[in-house]
């Protein structure tokens, strides 16, 4: 059963003044570089992003070594300046894969306590040169399994909608072997590794279904636990989502201020202006459930797999509800291809279900907190 912890810092959720500078930075990055035009030119590549601009991002700005201790090439700041990067990457629609190598890749190499595969990967990781990212985290039922051989483990089987997977260099792939699941690493090469990309809703984050046909792989860490990198996950997805739903409210409120209906702007009839605050008071609770899931990932606290639900919950409820007034209060022109709305739609239905549904995410918190095994009595 849940029990309370100490509160966290109230200051600790207040945006520092290098975060709020990160967060400019950023935002004029991603306007040079992932506009529109941009995302659509960059979804349709080969990679499904453009290799340059993922350089620049990784050696310019950093973004990739902000949460990579600096022991590992890394930084050394925390995952709450990670979190500026990923909300301000919602909110553009980067197409780059920063969620697999970026957070959930690292995390569980750090968390695995596999000193050598950090420092194998993990510089790498932060200067930009290596895609990373993993398959079989969210199965109950492993279909990867690991067999020994004279040379070392090979992987067999398969795993699918894996994110990136038809283009990272590595993959950080959880299989069954006869003790349990176990991490592995696999640079997947084209004999041993078959991976094919899935036509998906998003076009702007690829995935792709994965098959090990022995595979070689070398064992990370101790066990298969991947709790811990999956709750980072699901913040930092939150911090997507609200990114996202902060550019779908600011572009409905510019253009219903412009439209004129009625010699008027349509932004001053009241249903309009009801419709709009019920987005931003749903906003500004996913920002502060994304800010809180943000922190207890930054801190190690253990309200963590508390603080991750919710934050899933509510910060896809709020996505979707932003990208359909985004399309509904831009009349016609919200229903075209021309126009981005739908872009913003894609990536948003297709993230409340990338690490589990909202009412999944209710289940759990419900067994997190003792309520289901009260209800059940």
């Amino acid at each position: 059963m849940h029990r309370p912890h100490p509160e966290i810092d109230p200051q600790l959720l207040s945006e520092t003044e290098e975060q709020r500078e990160l967060r400019t930075v950023l935002r004029d990055f991603f306007a040079e570089v992932s506009g529109p035009e941009d995302v659509r030119k960059q979804a349709a590549t080969p990679r499904g992003y453009d290799e340059t601009v993922w350089a620049r991002l990784a050696g310019e700005i950093g973004v990739h070594a902000l949460a990579v201790p600096e022991e590992y090439g890394g930084s050394g700041f925390t995952f709450a300046e990670l979190a500026v990067a990923l909300e301000e990457a919602g909110r553009a629609l980067y197409c780059g894969p920063l969620l697999p190598t970026v957070v959930l890749t690292p995390h569980a190499l750090l968390t695995s306590g596999d000193r050598q595969a950090c420092e194998r990967y993990l510089p790498r990781i932060a200067d930009g040169t290596l895609t990373a990212t993993v398959a079989g985290f969210l199965d109950d039922v492993l279909g990867i399994g690991a067999e020994p051989t004279g040379a070392g483990p090979v992987l067999r089987g398969a795993a699918d909608f894996v994110l990136d997977g038809a283009g990272a260099d590595l993959i950080l792939v959880r299989a069954q072997t006869p003790d349990g699941p176990r991490l592995f690493t696999c640079e997947p090469a084209p004999d041993t590794c078959v991976r094919t990309p899935h036509r998906v809703l998003d076009e702007t984050r690829r995935q792709a279904r994965v098959e090990f046909h022995g595979a070689p792989a070398t064992p990370v860490g101790e066990s298969g636990e991947v709790a811990a990198a999956l709750d980072a996950g699901l913040a930092a997805l939150a911090a997507e989502q609200v990114g996202g739903s902060g550019h779908a409210l600011d572009a409905t409120v510019g253009f219903a201020a412009q439209r004129h209906q009625f010699g008027r702007p349509i932004g001053s009839f009241q249903a309009v202006k009801h419709r709009l605050a019920d987005v931003l008071v749903a906003l500004e609770a996913a920002r502060s459930a994304a800010t809180y899931a943000t922190a207890c990932v930054a801190l190690g606290s253990p309200q963590l797999p508390v603080a991750a639900s919710a934050a899933a919950a509510v910060c896809s409820e709020t996505f979707r509800l932003a990208t359909a007034e985004y399309v509904q209060l831009h009349g016609g022109i919200g229903f075209t291809w021309e126009h981005p709305a739908h872009l913003y739609v894609r990536r948003a239905r297709s993230s409340e279900v990338l690490f589990g549904t909202a009412q999944q995410h209710r289940v759990r918190l419900a067994e997190l907190v003792g309520l289901a095994t009260r209800s059940a009595a």
